[in-house]
This record gives C-alpha cells, structure tokens and sequence, in this order.
C-alpha cells in the first residue's frame, strides 16, 4: 500500500519538477565537489613528484671538490693579494673535502699548512681539535713541512 501511495504522489507534474531540480542540484554539487577533489589530487601528486625529483636530483649531485684553481682564488681573495700575480701560492692540496681543506702553501720559498673551511673561510693558523690536538702540526710533520716562527 505505500508504494501506491508513493507512485501515486510522484505522478503529480509538481512532484516530478521538484524532484528533478533536487536531483539535478545534488548531482551538481558531486560533480563540483569530485572536481575539486580531483584537482587537488592531480596538484598534490605534481608537487610531490617534483619535490621527489628535487630531492633525488640533491643526491645525486656531487660536492663540490677544491681544485688548485679554485684553492689559489680562495687563498688570494683572502690575503687580498692579485690573483693574476700572487705572492702566495697553493703548492699541493692535501684534502680536497669541501667542508674541511687541508693545503700547502707557498710564500718566499717558505712552506705551510693552511686550512679552507665551506669553500670559503681560508686561514693559516694552528687548527685544534676538540681533543686539544693541534691538527697544524700533525699535518706539518706528516708532509715534512719544518715550522718557520715569524
């Protein structure tokens, strides 16, 4: 009997005109909601694609290495020396690491051990561990290098 009753209500031209606009505004705002859900999962999945490539591209670089070009640019910049004409110049690197650089130098004929830190910071004083050990003199009587007090 209740679905006599309820055929009977929907063969009423201004049941069915309700229910098609109800039925049309529902469908719509699926779509538009499955729309939106779609275009943050297409952007979401980019940006961590390319964050992936970003991060794989990181790994697969190599650090930078110190050539002798590169050392006796960072040696003359500090010093503020010409580098077309220096004074001082880097006779061997010992280290190439990019975080810590160990190398000679050479200024007068006289020989020392300099240290080159993030490819940057140069200076040729005594190096010290966290131990206490000084690192300039162990590099010193490695190679052979006799200390010259200034």
């Amino acid at each position: 009997m209740k679905i006599r009753v309820i055929i009977k209500k929907l063969s009423n031209p201004r049941v069915r005109r309700r229910l098609k606009i109800g039925l049309s505004v529902w469908g719509g705002v699926i779509l538009i909601g499955l729309t939106f859900k779609l275009g943050y999962d297409i952007g979401r999945f980019d940006a961590q694609s390319l964050k992936n490539d970003k991060n794989a591209e990181l790994s697969t670089i190599a650090p930078p290495a110190l050539t002798m070009e590169s050392a006796q640019r960072i040696v003359s910049g500090a010093l503020k020396e010409d580098p077309l004409n220096p004074k001082t110049i880097v006779d061997q690197i010992i280290d190439g690491n990019y975080k810590l650089s160990t190398i000679v130098i050479k200024s007068n004929d006289i020989k020392k051990i300099a240290w080159i830190i993030d490819m940057r910071l140069f200076f040729k004083d005594d190096l010290f561990n966290d131990e206490g050990y000084n690192l300039t003199e162990g590099m010193e009587q490695q190679h052979n290098i006799i200390r010259v007090e200034q």
